[in-house]
C-alpha cells in the first residue's frame, strides 16, 4: 500500500472529504501519528486511508481551520493541481 505524506496546502477535495467523515469532530491527541521523514525532521499527522493509498495529512492549525470550514456541498476553489485554495489571510486570524 502506498504512503504518501500530504501538507494542507496540496489537500485535493477527496482527501479532505476523507478526513471530514473520519474526524467529523475534528482529531485529538490519540488520533496524531509522530514519525521522523527522510530529512530527519519530526511530523505528525493524522491518517486517511483509501483503497490503496495511506494519507498522513499534516497536522497544523491551518488544517483544523481548512477541516473546521469544509461543507461538501460548497464549489471549492481548486489550484491549477487541483489542490484547495485556502484565504490565507483568514488563517493569520487563528494563528
Amino acid at each position: 500500500m502506498k504512503r504518501v505524506i500530504v501538507d494542507y496546502k496540496k489537500l485535493t477535495p477527496n482527501v479532505l472529504n476523507l478526513l471530514t467523515q473520519r474526524f467529523p469532530d475534528g482529531y485529538g491527541d490519540k488520533d496524531i501519528i509522530v514519525f521522523d521523514n527522510h530529512k530527519n525532521e519530526t511530523i505528525e499527522a493524522v491518517e486517511v486511508k483509501t483503497e490503496n493509498t495511506i494519507y498522513l495529512v499534516k497536522v497544523n492549525s491551518k488544517l483544523h481551520y481548512t477541516m473546521a470550514n469544509f461543507n461538501k456541498d460548497d464549489v471549492l476553489e481548486l489550484n491549477d493541481n487541483g489542490h484547495i485554495i485556502v484565504d490565507e489571510s483568514l488563517l493569520k486570524e487563528e494563528d
